[in-house]
């Protein structure tokens, strides 16, 4: 049995997290922002916690809720699309602060209190976005949601290097998934996009610590 902990874990991809794990008779604690997301990860079996990553006192009481705890797999999932713009339509203050605030902030006030978290060779994935590739890039939309997983990825890329040798450290492109976010034409199904990459993740070795993974394990171009 594994000890797994999933942040922003109310739909989509990080509940799917949940489910799957689960099913697998893991031992899961997860967090969402509201009751009603809370009560579905508790109807799982999961240890619910509340924590919303625009909150910076609950980012910091974290640490004070896991402490002693030890996960040998932890999933950074939250994040949000924001405004749908083109380069170079600027994005409003509002609008920049609440996707570079959830998808960079949250990462980096959290990460520091996942630090006496980690279990020996744990595996922290960090659920980013082809879109966030500079090398893979080829389409100026989304911008603002762009940017914001380019530096995610900066985030990650530092974990890797402050957590090295105690854990391995990735960034997931989940693929196209039929969320909230990536819509009902999309290719994957939340089932098979988590089904691939904790595949991957049982697979990581200390040699992919920094990496940024497709669902599928192929590797990408930061």
């Amino acid at each position: 049995m594994m000890r797994v902990l999933v942040i922003g874990a109310s739909r989509g991809i990080g509940l799917e997290f949940v489910r799957q794990y689960r099913e697998q008779g893991h031992e899961v604690t997860a967090t969402a922002r509201e009751e009603a997301g809370l009560a579905r990860l508790q109807e799982l079996g999961a240890k619910a916690l509340a924590l919303d990553l625009l909150d910076a006192r609950q980012c910091a009481g974290l640490a004070w809720k896991l402490d002693g705890e030890r996960f040998d797999v932890l999933i950074l999932n939250a994040g949000v699309y924001g405004a749908d713009k083109a380069a170079p339509s600027p994005p409003t203050q509002t609008e920049f602060d609440l996707v570079m605030h959830t998808n960079v902030l949250g990462p980096m006030r959290v990460l520091p209190a996942l630090t006496d978290c980690l279990a020996q060779g744990a595996k922290l994935a960090l659920l980013s976005s082809r879109m966030g590739s500079i090398g893979l890039r080829t389409s100026p939309n989304g911008w603002l949601y762009r940017a914001s997983k380019a530096a995610a990825n900066s985030v990650l890329k530092d974990a890797s290097i402050a957590f090295g040798g105690r854990a391995v450290c990735v960034a997931f492109h989940p693929g196209w998934v039929k969320t909230d976010m990536g819509g009902g034409q999309a290719e994957l199904s939340p089932l098979d996009a988590v089904r691939g990459m904790r595949e991957v993740l049982g697979k990581l070795r200390l040699t992919d610590n920094g990496s940024f993974l497709n669902h599928n394990g192929e590797r990408l171009a930061w």
